[in-house]
Formats: structure tokens, sequence, C-alpha cells
């Protein structure tokens, strides 16, 4: 089981702002080819990484969370650690891309 968690404006702050665990937040639209893309890369990152949680915003549902961030293109991920952004990555990265780039040692 992945855990990949749908975090929308209400349950932001609690599931990714207060967590002790390192979360990437993939801002995403369901219209949008590059984020259907990524959304396999995140899958297989979520199910060989127990030490990240992956959370999914939509963009296009969640407006003031992609206005609070500045997110104007997508996908955009955002790596928080411990409740503040530590990485920002736009565009389409494969599973491998995105480990280097987050460094899950």
């Amino acid at each position: 089981m992945s855990n990949i968690k749908h975090v929308t404006e209400s349950t932001f702050r609690q599931e990714v702002e207060a967590s002790t665990t390192p979360v990437l937040v993939d801002f995403y639209a369901d219209w949008c080819g590059p984020c259907k893309m990524v959304q396999h890369e995140l899958e297989a990152l979520a199910s060989s990484n127990a030490n990240i949680i992956i959370a999914k915003v939509n963009v296009d549902e969640n407006n003031n969370l992609a206005e609070r961030f500045g997110i104007s293109n997508i996908p955009c991920m955002l790596l928080f650690k411990n409740g503040e952004v530590a990485k920002t990555i736009i565009g389409f990265r494969t599973k491998q891309q995105l480990e280097t780039a987050i460094n899950l040692d």
C-alpha cells in the first residue's frame, strides 16, 4: 500500500505542515498530461521509500494553496521538512531523479 495522500486546504496543515516525516507535495490538475506521467513515478517512489510521504493537491480544487505557494506551473512538487518548504521541483521527473532531488538518505 502506498503512502500517497490527497490533501485539501482543510487538511494541509495537519497532513503536511505538522508532519515529522518529510512530505513531497505534488501540485497537479486532472487535465495536465505531464502530471499524469509523474503520477506513476510518485507511486513508485512512495512504494519503495517508507521515509517520505507523498501528498497530492489538486490546484483546480485548492486554489488558495496553489496561490499561497506561488504555483504557476504544474506539475510542481514541494518538499516539506519540519513544516517548511525545503525544495521545489518543477516538471516531470523520473523516480530516480526525484530520489536524487529530494536526497532520501
